[in-house]
């Protein structure tokens, strides 16, 4: 078994084809971010919509995960992950073009907020399914933990100038401005990723290609049949429906609680990147130091907890402004700990064939909450008010760590688990697939 505590190899980042994935993930991820604020900031600041309709267009765009992922997963099992991305990118520019189009033409209203909020949203589902499991097809195993942070570390270079470009171009210019910086961004990453030149290995399988669904049944039957699994799709669901209603309120919050302006609240939310940044380096090397069980606790309870002490700020923004930036640094920290750790296990315990069934079953359970969540969040600040329903969800946010303090997830040592030999993938008569072992992921 390979010791993650090695020093990265240098054929790693030597590897054309993993700095073209490298590139192209990050650019996608910084059009992603920068979307994900553009939408819901003009629609408060340029449609003057409520908290109801703000929690409508976070669900419609996030439905997609529900709707779509493990359709996503059991299409990535099949097809080359390069095309796959490839084809996303191609999607997200040109619906971002076509929305910037529609803003300068004076069209850009609520009703094409949310076709273009699903669209994008549905997208980034066989994106995200996708980059990860190319990932495994291009690195040897023993260098997920390093893959990982790198991958991880640009989407939380991503994570703070998505926010900042999204916020201040919305405020500073306009929304079809800043739809239109997205839609670069996707087109970047689709001239990156389609210059990677290594041909994927498509994992085989004897007989005749099961149908969508018993794809789907085979993904759903890996992760229920493990007892880690299981409690990381419920620490999961917990966390990220609770996270999708703090959001809702928290973009409330900001403007018309503590008043802050668009740009500044870009801002706010770039915080979020630094920290966990820091949190991709701690990755590759305390859960080699305190055991992975340990890690994912702490940072989860460090980074979750730190949202309850924001209900209370008030003042200036000479005094909220730096508590916003402190709190965002300590949440990203902590869960960009959390979730690199526990993709590097998903990913070295998964056969190859399940990777992306596997993370897009534990995706759709986890953030298949986040519609729900939105629309909670938004029904819960119209009728409790901003700052007493911000304590109420960022509360919620808590359970999560309190899930896999109590699950086998607390029990993870030191060492990256290996699957064992009753982990390979074997077929029956009905083409299903059994798992034994340990297995997580956080999504």
């Amino acid at each position: 078994m390979s010791d993650p505590r090695r020093p990265v190899p240098p054929s790693l980042w030597r590897d054309a084809d993993f700095r073209r994935l490298w590139t192209g993930q990050t650019a996608s991820q910084i059009g992603e971010h920068a979307s994900l604020v553009v939408l819901p900031l003009f629609a408060v600041l340029t449609l003057h919509a409520s908290a109801g309709q703000l929690g409508v267009l976070r669900a419609v765009g996030q439905a997609p995960i529900l709707l779509l992922s493990l359709f996503a997963g059991a299409w990535v099992d099949r097809w080359r992950t390069r095309t796959t991305m490839v084809l996303t990118d191609a999607g997200r520019a040109l619906a971002l073009g076509a929305a910037a189009v529609a803003g300068l033409c004076g069209v850009l209203g609520l009703p094409a907020l949310l076709v273009l909020a699903f669209a994008v949203g549905a997208l980034s589902v066989f994106f995200d399914v996708a980059y990860q499991a190319s990932l495994v097809r291009l690195v040897e195993r023993d260098q997920l933990v390093r893959g990982n942070s790198a991958l991880e570390g640009s989407r939380s270079a991503a994570q703070t100038g998505g926010p900042a470009l999204g916020g201040a171009l919305v405020s500073l210019l306009s929304a079809p401005v800043a739809a239109a910086a997205g839609a670069l961004f996707f087109a970047l990453s689709f001239l990156s990723v389609r210059r990677i030149r290594r041909t994927e290995a498509i994992p085989e399988r004897p007989g005749p290609t099961p149908r969508v669904w018993r794809r789907i049944h085979e993904g759903l039957r890996f992760v229920a049949g493990d007892s880690a699994l299981r409690a990381v799709c419920l620490a999961s669901a917990v966390f990220q429906f609770s996270f999708a209603a703090v959001m809702t309120v928290y973009l409330l919050f900001l403007p018309r609680e503590l008043h802050l302006s668009g740009t500044v609240v870009g801002l706010a939310l770039t915080a979020a990147g630094p920290g966990a940044l820091l949190g991709s380096l701690l990755a590759a090397r305390l859960p080699a130091r305190f055991g992975h069980g340990a890690v994912l606790v702490c940072a989860a309870a460090v980074g979750d907890g730190v949202f309850l002490c924001v209900p209370a700020l008030h003042g200036s923004s000479a005094v909220t402004v730096p508590a916003l930036l402190a709190a965002g640094f300590v949440f990203g920290c902590g869960g960009q700990l959390v979730n690199v750790t526990v993709m590097a296990v998903r990913q070295a315990v998964t056969p190859d064939g399940m990777q992306g069934r596997a993370a897009a079953t534990i995706t759709f359970v986890g953030m298949g909450m986040t519609p729900l969540g939105s629309l909670a969040g938004g029904l819960l600040a119209e009728e409790w008010g901003l700052r007493t329903s911000l304590l109420v969800t960022a509360a919620g946010m808590m359970l999560s760590p309190v899930v896999m303090a109590l699950s086998p997830l607390a029990r993870l040592g030191r060492r990256l688990p290996a699957p064992p030999a009753a982990r390979a993938v074997t077929g029956g008569e009905d083409g299903g697939q059994q798992a034994a072992g340990g297995a997580t992921l956080r999504t």
